[in-house]
């Protein structure tokens, strides 16, 4: 299991995103350009001590991230959170070697990324809410993502 991170504009969102990936020992990529200067020696006081027991992996761009998944790792499933989809992630299967692809806070991803993924989801919201904090949403399908493969 794997988060994605495409083009995050938000340092704090992305230090969190750290610290849940370390905290529950799941492995995160971070596709760039990000929307702030990033650095993980920047980082290191923001994320505190966590980004050493994160796995952290970085790309230059997309098409780098989408190269190396489609060339090395063609078994596992890229799932897109994202509000624009009709498909609850509750109803959704997860497997172990799924990553979970969450697009930039400002504007989610362009359209070529939505169509190169595997899947997308959504969490529904009953409420007058428009939508959640990227990192709620990530801890949401990831805890539930987690309790299906049980790996917790």
């Amino acid at each position: 299991m794997r988060i994605s991170v495409y083009q995050p504009d938000i340092p704090q969102n992305l230090a969190s995103l750290i610290r849940l990936s370390a905290c529950l020992n799941v492995s995160i990529d971070i596709i760039e350009p990000c929307g702030f200067p990033f650095s993980e020696k920047k980082f290191k006081r923001t994320v505190m001590d966590y980004s050493r027991y994160a796995e952290l992996r970085t790309y230059i761009d997309f098409e780098r991230y989408k190269r190396d998944v489609n060339e090395f790792y063609p078994k596992q499933r890229v799932i897109l959170l994202t509000t624009k989809s009709r498909n609850n992630y509750f109803d959704f299967r997860f497997k172990k070697n799924d990553r979970i692809l969450l697009g930039r806070e400002s504007e989610g991803v362009p359209d070529e990324v939505r169509k190169w993924v595997d899947h997308d989801l959504k969490i529904m919201m009953p409420g007058q809410g428009r939508s959640l904090n990227v990192v709620i949403s990530c801890a949401m399908v990831l805890s539930e993502a987690l309790r299906q493969i049980r790996h917790l």
